[in-house]
């Protein structure tokens, strides 16, 4: 008797406890298209937004010129202005990376010693909206890059690219 009911509690706890949990399903939504995603910001986006605010920079009619010398740029600093913990020093490393297998640009490491002089700087700012309805939840990340010329200080360039994810509170069944 005393076995039966210890075990029919804790039936009770294990189904109140499981069946009041929720996980979230997730998928990813660009602009454009949508991709299948999980989670929140993560190294397929971070390859994904970089890759793209690559080619932007790449394709613009300043730089889509061949024969010129290649522009030296420095990336960074980028800020992370969401509530999520993000690897910016990574994002800035794939963004130099992007850039330098152009073959467009000669991007300028932050290694001590004597160095070329930068003709730009790469900055930016990732940030992130929040909106929920219901059950559903949608992340809006936006990067904004700006290449700054340094010896005049203007904006030579800059360009927006965004990620949209989509997730849906699903409840545990059984």
């Amino acid at each position: 008797m005393k076995t039966r009911l210890i075990v029919s509690l804790s039936l009770a706890g294990l189904l109140a406890a499981c069946g009041g949990r929720i996980f979230p399903r997730g998928s990813g939504e660009d602009p454009d298209t949508v991709e299948k995603v999980s989670g929140p910001f993560n190294e397929n986006d971070l390859q994904h937004i970089s890759k793209k605010m690559v080619l932007a920079l790449a394709n613009a009619r300043r730089f889509a010129q061949p024969g010129q010398q290649l522009p030296v740029v420095r990336v960074g600093p980028l800020k992370n202005k969401t509530p999520e913990p993000i690897d910016m020093v990574s994002l800035g490393d794939t963004i130099q990376t992007g850039l330098a297998q152009t073959g467009r640009f000669a991007p300028l490491d932050t290694a001590p010693g004597e160095q070329a002089s930068a003709d730009y700087v790469l900055t930016g700012e990732l940030s992130s909206f929040v909106h929920r309805a219901g059950n559903d939840q949608l992340v809006y990340y936006k990067l904004t890059a700006k290449l700054n010329n340094v010896r005049t200080g203007t904006v030579e360039w800059t360009v927006e690219r965004e990620i949209r994810k989509k997730f849906e509170q699903m409840p545990v069944t059984w």
